[in-house]
């Protein structure tokens, strides 16, 4: 699944906690790895002299020396580069001319503003990349480079958008000897509308359940059909909050101590090239677990 990975990293804390995630699962995957650090256009257009110039170069050295220092006590091959650049534009072009598999990156880098808020550079990373992106968050309960995946969670609406990310989920659990969770979201504020919700009738919310749990059985199929052997349980949830299916996969996570999210970039409302869908723009804001998002090509 993972032949060749693409690591961005810009010298911060969650930088490096992705980076730890990506060289672990490249050497599951046994994928080759470049490690990227951009040195940002803007900031050098703010600089006064070559001295101050030099120095924001040798941060972003510094950034990927780091980490290739850990690959190698890993004993994880790895190549380094450093260019300059808009970082989101670089990432994404070195993804593509490497014929990349993954791209992996911290959630907000080192000018993060708060939890629920995705950095820019990664969420730009997300809109341009046809490649899958594994986001780490900061707050990521066990990165280093040992972290393992007991518990893979794979979303699913019955749509095809959704069901791109299948293969990926299977192959990490493949890999890991996880446990596939398959969950499906009934979110009854977007079923009844904010001043229904509360009045539906029980047979339509059992129709809900009933296709949520169509789609589930789905997946699950095709995954004892692709690998007999991986454990799969599936859950259908409804949620009545207004942060609508995002806060049904969050409690999810919590409850069943998923150390993985594996999900399509957009579900059943469409592709959209420049627009993350709504529910995985969401979770990866509000999740503290590592999130694979899987891009269905136009």
């Amino acid at each position: 699944m993972y032949d060749r990975m693409v690591i961005a990293v810009d010298g911060s804390d969650e930088a490096r906690r992705a980076a730890a995630r990506g060289l672990r699962l490249a050497r599951a995957f046994d994928a080759t790895v470049d490690v990227l650090s951009v040195v940002e256009h803007g900031a050098i257009r703010l600089t006064e002299t070559a001295t101050e110039r030099d120095r924001l170069r040798e941060r972003g050295a510094e950034a990927i020396d780091e980490i290739a220092e850990l690959a190698a006590e890993l004993g994880q091959p790895v190549s380094t580069r450093l260019v300059d650049g808009k970082p989101a534009v670089q990432i994404t072009r070195v993804a593509d001319e490497r014929d990349a598999d993954l791209v992996v990156v911290g959630r907000q880098g080192a000018t993060g503003l708060g939890r629920r808020l995705l950095g820019g550079v990664t969420e730009q990373v997300l809109h341009r990349s046809d490649v899958p992106v594994l986001v780490v968050p900061g707050e990521d309960h066990d990165g280093g480079p040992e972290a393992e995946y007991a518990r893979v969670l794979l979303t699913t609406d019955g749509s095809e958008n959704a069901e791109v990310a299948v293969p990926h989920g299977v192959a990490v659990a493949q890999r890991f000897g996880s446990t596939i969770d398959v969950l499906n979201v009934v979110d009854v504020q977007a079923a009844g509308g904010a001043f229904g919700a509360g009045g539906l009738e029980r047979e339509f919310l059992e129709r809900l359940d009933e296709r949520g749990r169509e789609a589930v059985d789905s997946v699950a199929e095709r995954i004892e059909t692709s690998d007999p052997d991986l454990p799969v349980e599936t859950a259908v949830e409804r949620t009545t909050s207004f942060d609508g299916a995002a806060a049904g996969v969050r409690a999810y996570v919590e409850a069943n101590d998923v150390d993985l999210i594996v999900m399509g970039s957009h579900g059943r409302s469409g592709l959209g090239r420049q627009l993350l869908g709504s529910v995985a723009s969401a979770v990866l804001r509000t999740v503290d677990v590592p999130v694979l998002v899987v891009k269905r090509r136009e």
